[in-house]
């Protein structure tokens, strides 16, 4: 079926063609499809969501040490991304003071397990850019590590995702 604006829905919003699988309820009225990527995508697929979790990521912090850790970011684009990740299980917003009412953030451990899927993304950005690159380093050479796709059973580490990986 064509949408009033003449475009298939299913391919609506997709660069490569492919049509959407199936989809559940958003939280606020719209769709979410049902893959990993694009579930992780509408929690946390955009620029100043993933810094606000970058910054968290360093310790708890109250709004104004955000705003700080974060130049560019509009007060209520702030607000409106920390209400989102609270709701989310991401964040986890402690109050500090009663009278006015004020709270300090941090995240949850659903939070930190972005924690990885940060690093990389971030590293990817500087390697690409021509940056340093940033995370881990190995502690005995100073060398910053890769990652590396590891199948537990085979005890193997797969070099090539094209030949090795199978994606379910």
């Amino acid at each position: 079926m064509i949408s009033e604006n003449g475009v298939d829905p299913t391919l609506q919003g997709r660069e490569d063609g492919r049509r959407a699988g199936p989809t559940a309820p958003a939280a606020e009225g719209g769709e979410v499809p049902n893959t990993g990527l694009d579930l992780a995508m509408s929690l946390v697929g955009d620029r100043w969501t993933l810094l606000v979790v970058d910054a968290l990521l360093e310790g708890p912090r109250r709004f104004s040490d955000l705003q700080e850790a974060i130049p560019g970011l509009a007060p209520n684009v702030l607000t409106a991304r920390l209400r989102r990740l609270e709701r989310e299980g991401i964040v986890i917003a402690v109050p500090y003071s009663d009278r006015p009412p004020r709270l300090e953030y941090q995240v949850s451990d659903a939070g930190r397990e972005l924690a990885g899927a940060l690093r990389l993304l971030t590293r990817w950005g500087a390697r690409s850019s021509g940056g340093e690159v940033e995370g881990p380093r190995h502690r005995a050479c100073g060398t910053p590590l890769e990652a590396r796709w590891f199948c537990p059973t085979c005890e193997r580490v797969t070099d090539r995702v094209d030949d090795d990986v199978h994606w379910l």
